[in-house]
């Protein structure tokens, strides 16, 4: 019996050694990433590197620190002196007092009804006006000026009259220097009218030391000075 030859094995195929190739892989890429960059450059996006918007920030704050707006300064307000008239032997004496240049008439004859300071005191100076806390009405058109004073001055002296009047008159030249004269009006508790020039008044100022000077007065039925109206006051 004869004996079957053994088939011989089958071998097995042989594969090759996997082989890279970069380039292939890369040329693969590489339509991806123009496909990705086409949307940027529909886009707008600048071609530039560093755009320029705006100016430079300047100053470094610290850590938790705020900027606060810079506080305007004030405003200077300048000094005028102010001639307040005053009583020495029956006379006037004007004296310096020195207010800020906003000071109204109104304020300046207050002042006036508080009298001379201790200084002015001393120096033997006095005053007719009674003492006042209301300031009286003072309207100024042009070169007339009116003084309405309150029911608590009652009736006043010639004397504290020349005083009031003087110091308003003067007071309303250094308040509009285009003014050569000022014509000035009281009018008293009832209606009683008396009226005084600037011309009547002295002119001479002494911040240290007063100047002594009778105040004319107008009389008659004549007299420029004199306010018509009401009962009137006689000089």
């Amino acid at each position: 019996m004869n004996a079957v030859p053994a088939r011989a094995a089958t071998a097995a195929p042989r594969t090759r050694p996997a082989t890279r190739h970069p380039g292939r892989h890369a040329r693969r890429a590489l339509p991806l990433l123009l496909a990705a960059l086409l949307p940027l450059s529909g886009c707008g996006i600048p071609q530039t590197g560093v755009v320029e918007a705006g100016e430079p920030a300047t100053g470094v704050l610290k850590p938790g620190a705020t900027s606060a707006p810079s506080a305007a300064a004030p405003e200077e307000v300048p000094a005028v002196k102010v001639p307040l008239y005053f009583v020495e032997d029956g006379a006037l004496v004007a004296v310096s007092r020195i207010v800020p240049g906003t000071a109204g008439l109104g304020n300046t004859v207050l002042m006036l009804f508080e009298g001379p300071d201790r200084g002015e005191r001393n120096r033997g100076l006095t005053t007719q006006l009674p003492p006042s806390t209301v300031a009286p009405t003072v309207r100024a058109d042009g070169t007339v000026v009116n003084v309405q004073l309150p029911r608590s001055a009652g009736s006043l002296t010639e004397t504290a009259i020349d005083q009031l009047a003087c110091t308003v008159a003067v007071a309303r030249l250094r308040q509009d220097p285009a003014l050569d004269r000022a014509q000035v009006t009281v009018e008293q508790p009832g209606g009683r009218l008396a009226g005084r020039s600037s011309d009547d008044c002295p002119t001479g100022e002494a911040p240290t030391s007063a100047e002594t000077a009778t105040v004319p007065r107008t009389g008659g039925t004549g007299g420029s000075g004199e306010t018509a109206g009401g009962t009137g006051e006689t000089g």
